[in-house]
């Protein structure tokens, strides 16, 4: 059992693709359950799974008043917020010992 850490986190679809901004107190759990598509909704319907950015909060309150700042931004700070941490958009979830997604379609150039 591992410890419960509030967390704000940001998933992409791809680089510069569709954004999703949560919040929860479980962020390996929560990334498994968006992995497998369990919760249905916005990120399995568009595919929404890398990992691209998360910021660890020591309370749930805090957490929650950030994720609320992030949905309220405009997209392009999202994406500025992204790549200042980020810049190649790589999966975060891998680090956290999270397996890598399965190779979808990829682009030319990237």
């Amino acid at each position: 059992d591992h410890e419960r850490q509030p967390c704000v986190y940001i998933l992409a679809s791809r680089p510069y693709g569709t954004i999703y901004i949560g919040v929860t107190a479980d962020l390996v759990f929560r990334l498994a359950q968006h992995r497998s598509n369990a919760m249905p909704g916005f990120t399995s319907l568009y595919h929404v799974h890398t990992l691209v950015h998360f910021e660890l909060f020591g309370e749930m309150e805090p957490a929650i008043l950030r994720e609320k700042q992030l949905k309220r931004w405009h997209r392009q700070w999202k994406i500025n917020l992204i790549n200042e941490h980020n810049p190649h958009w790589i999966d975060l979830a891998v680090g956290l010992g999270l397996p890598p997604l399965a190779p979808g379609k990829k682009r030319n150039g990237s």
